[in-house]
């Protein structure tokens, strides 16, 4: 048999057992602390092995390939495969580089037009939506924005173009454009809220990042046609886009609606593994039940449940001469409180309840924890304090209810909850306080208002590290960069909804931190007020606010 013949059997066999291999890590959990992280990680090396062997031998044999009949799409395919793979194997490490190795796969699947005429093939059709959906998540969370508003405007054209002869799509497309909206991408399981903290916990760019210059084809035929069949895709590329002025990020675990066990299953994983110095942040984000709440409150449809928590250096300084810290273990005796009230994970399984209780936190305290939750029943979670057993706990509590100068037209399941819009966007959530909606017109106005928030922002961050009377939980925390930014905007959300006055009154529409920040960064401090005041008058708000 001639080489020509044998290059499409090899072709198959290559893909048939890339294929095989890529079905052992399938279900993989998303997360490095899966318990079994080291055989998944041995799973994907053998997996994503297989695939660059199979891309690199399409490549050397292209015209043979296309001569037995090769498509295109065939190419793009395996493109696809290998951006997914780098895209999981960034969620289950959190660095940096695999997601841009996969955004720079998927972008020059998007240029060469891979699956261009996929609409003669419904198969291909489908794969080619599930490329567009997963590249939108890689540019949202690389946030190229101008790529995420192209891929939308492809998208809708893509489903828009075939609508007549595919009526299935049309389910699919309001699904995903839906998602699209929430930021809940189906495929990668990742909401709103936790696409914002997930951000919030990366290490930002410099200027000189991402410097490249993509070539797209031009119908004049002025740039390189990737119509062609060159196949070419730079896999070097990532060193001209990854910043070497940047540390690692955290490593993080994504849980999307885990079940109890699960998601405790993984907090004592992350425990375990948590090196000396470092503090685990978990965030959650849930509805809540209470025995005294309603069932309306107990079911909010529009909540939506994730939960993400990250492991970062907090360079802890501990006086503390053994594992027991008696001072901060409650001794009344009442165990009962910390299985009182709970967050609700969903139905479980066999479709009980599946409640998180204040009590299944405390266990998991012997390490240091920052836990950070919004719900609707956070409070209940104050009786943490005093109950830890050798670690202080720092905590962040939501508003039971979110406060809104006009609250109609604000969908939380759409826009997301506006606490962790605070923690994650402080400026864009003041706006969508007050109803201010911004144009391109009001951008130097926002640019000015940056620059006084950031200024606070520094003013703060100094009292803070000043003072004699910060707590040593807070003090130790300062340290990381991830953390201390969380710490300033939670200032600033507490002012901020402390001093709008169209709020409902009463306790349930302000944020709580545990244990309390000095009046040095209070409401009414010198350091704070005015800061608000100035970022209020900027925007022409001052008349929503109670200034003293």
């Amino acid at each position: 048999m001639s080489k020509e013949e044998d290059a499409p059997k090899v072709f198959r066999a290559l893909k048939d057992r890339a294929e095989r291999k890529f079905a052992r890590v399938r279900d993989a959990p998303l997360h490095p602390y899966g318990g079994s992280g080291p055989q998944y990680g041995h799973f994907f090396h053998t997996v994503f092995k297989a695939h660059m062997k199979l891309w690199k031998y399409q490549q050397q044999n292209r015209a043979k390939l296309t001569e037995s009949g090769l498509q295109r799409s065939e190419i793009g395919e395996i493109a696809s495969r290998i951006g997914q793979l780098y895209f999981n194997q960034y969620l289950r490490t959190s660095e940096a580089r695999f997601l841009l190795e996969a955004y720079i796969f998927y972008e020059a699947i998007f240029n060469r037009k891979y699956f261009d005429g996929s609409a003669k093939d419904r198969s291909i059709r489908f794969k080619e939506l599930r490329f567009y959906a997963r590249f939108l998540m890689v540019s949202l969370v690389l946030n190229h924005v101008e790529m995420v508003k192209l891929l939308v405007q492809k998208f809708k054209e893509l489903v828009d173009y075939s609508k007549a002869d595919f009526r299935r799509l049309l389910k699919f497309r309001d699904a995903l454009l839906t998602s699209y909206h929430k930021n809940e991408v189906k495929f990668a399981e990742l909401t709103l809220d936790t696409f914002r903290m997930l951000q919030c916990l990366e290490w930002e760019p410099s200027g000189s990042f991402y410097q490249k210059h993509s070539v797209e084809a031009r119908e004049n035929g002025g740039q390189a046609d990737h119509s062609i069949t060159s196949g070419l895709i730079d896999v070097n590329l990532m060193a001209d886009m990854t910043d070497p002025n940047l540390p690692p990020n955290p490593k993080k675990a994504v849980l999307y609606r885990p079940s109890v066990t699960q998601l405790i299953s993984v907090i004592a994983t992350v425990c375990e593994k948590l090196p000396p110095d470092h503090v685990m942040l978990v965030y959650l984000s849930t509805s809540g039940t209470s025995g005294n709440c309603s069932t309306s409150q107990m079911e909010n449809p529009k909540i939506s449940r994730k939960y993400a928590m990250s492991s970062g250096p907090a360079n802890n300084h501990h006086e503390q001469s053994n594992g027991f810290c008696e001072n901060h273990i409650t001794t009344n005796g009442d165990s009962d409180q910390y299985f009182k009230n709970s967050l609700s994970l969903g139905p479980s399984k066999n479709g009980d309840s599946d409640n998180l209780f204040p009590g299944d936190i405390i266990p998991f305290t012997r390490k240091p924890l920052f836990l950070i939750i919004d719900s609707d029943n956070s409070h209940a979670f104050k009786v943490l304090r005093g109950a830890e057993r050798g670690e202080p706990a720092a905590l962040f509590l939501s508003p039971l209810a979110p406060s809104f100068k006009n609250s109609i037209g604000i969908d939380m399941a759409r826009h997301g909850s506006q606490f962790t819009f605070f923690l994650t966007a402080p400026l864009q959530a003041f706006c969508q306080l007050v109803d201010y909606n911004l144009t391109s017109d009001d951008m130097d106005i926002y640019k000015n208002v940056e620059s006084i928030l950031s200024t606070a922002f520094s003013k703060w961050e100094e009292i803070l590290c000043t003072s004699t009377e910060l707590d040593l939980v807070w003090a130790q925390l300062l340290c990381d960069p991830f953390l201390r930014r969380l710490i300033l905007r939670f200032i600033f959300c507490r002012a901020v909804l402390n001093l709008f006055c169209a709020r409902e009154k009463g306790d349930q529409y302000l944020p709580v931190c545990l244990p309390e920040f000095p009046d040095s960064v209070g409401v009414n401090s010198k350091a704070v007020q005015p800061a608000i005041a100035e970022i209020a008058e900027h925007f022409k708000v001052a008349h929503c606010f109670r200034f003293s």
